[in-house]
């Protein structure tokens, strides 16, 4: 598959750099120096990655984040932080805007290069390769073609991973998955997370859906609960 990857940095270096270098890999790669310019050709390019810095003028990156994750067709894209800020808070807001992935600069590119091969491989996700899962007699539906929740009639677009982890999850009610089994079926092993990206993928599940249909087993992992 001819990958598109949408690279957003208001640093020219960078934009050359890492443009560059996944040109070499074979990616069909676009830029961007701010937030708006990102959207525009989010929406024009449709990337299968978008990679964002947190900091840039205009428009932040998680201002970014979060408008481009109201955008419907962007709903199966991968979109990750490439920033400088590692502090648990900077890290903890961009997977609250819907990120995917948070990776930390500096970093060497051939270490960035395999992030990025782990993150387009899950467009192979085997959370997708499941067979299609009864929903009758079920409060919720799931539509994995178009990353739709179906509650009381209501239609909800989740970003990618929230629906990964919330479908694998409800494909087997009242199993608890452990952190490690969510962590290699929704980010894969090759991906590396923060300890909170589980938590905060959780609360924003909780959010839209309702407390009830997700259980914490304090120590273990959790479960879905119709």
């Amino acid at each position: 598959m001819n990958y598109r990857i949408l690279l957003v940095d208001d640093e020219a270096d960078i934009l050359e750099f890492v443009s560059y270098n996944l040109k070499k890999e074979g990616y069909e790669v676009f830029t961007a120096n701010n937030g708006r310019d990102a959207l525009a050709t989010a929406v024009k390019v449709l990337p299968h990655l978008i990679i964002l810095d947190v900091m840039m003028p205009e428009m932040d990156g998680i201002e970014t984040c979060k408008e481009m994750r109201a955008l419907p067709e962007l709903a199966n894209t991968h979109i990750t932080f490439l920033s400088a800020r590692s502090e648990d808070e900077s890290q903890i807001a961009g997977f609250e805007a819907g990120a995917d992935n948070y990776i930390t600069k500096p970093i060497r590119v051939n270490l960035l290069i395999s992030h990025i091969k782990a993150m387009l491989r899950k467009f192979d996700d085997p959370v997708q390769e499941q067979q299609t899962i009864p929903t009758s007699n079920r409060s919720i539906i799931m539509d994995r073609d178009r990353f739709v929740v179906i509650k009381d009639g209501e239609e909800m677009v989740l970003p990618r991973k929230e629906f990964n982890l919330l479908y694998l999850l409800y494909s087997k009610p009242q199993r608890v998955f452990t952190r490690e089994e969510i962590y290699k079926s929704v980010w894969g092993q090759n991906v590396v997370v923060g300890d909170r990206t589980i938590d905060v993928h959780i609360r924003k599940l909780r959010e839209k859906i309702g407390d009830e249909h997700i259980v914490t087993i304090k120590g273990v992992g959790y479960k879905y609960k119709d």
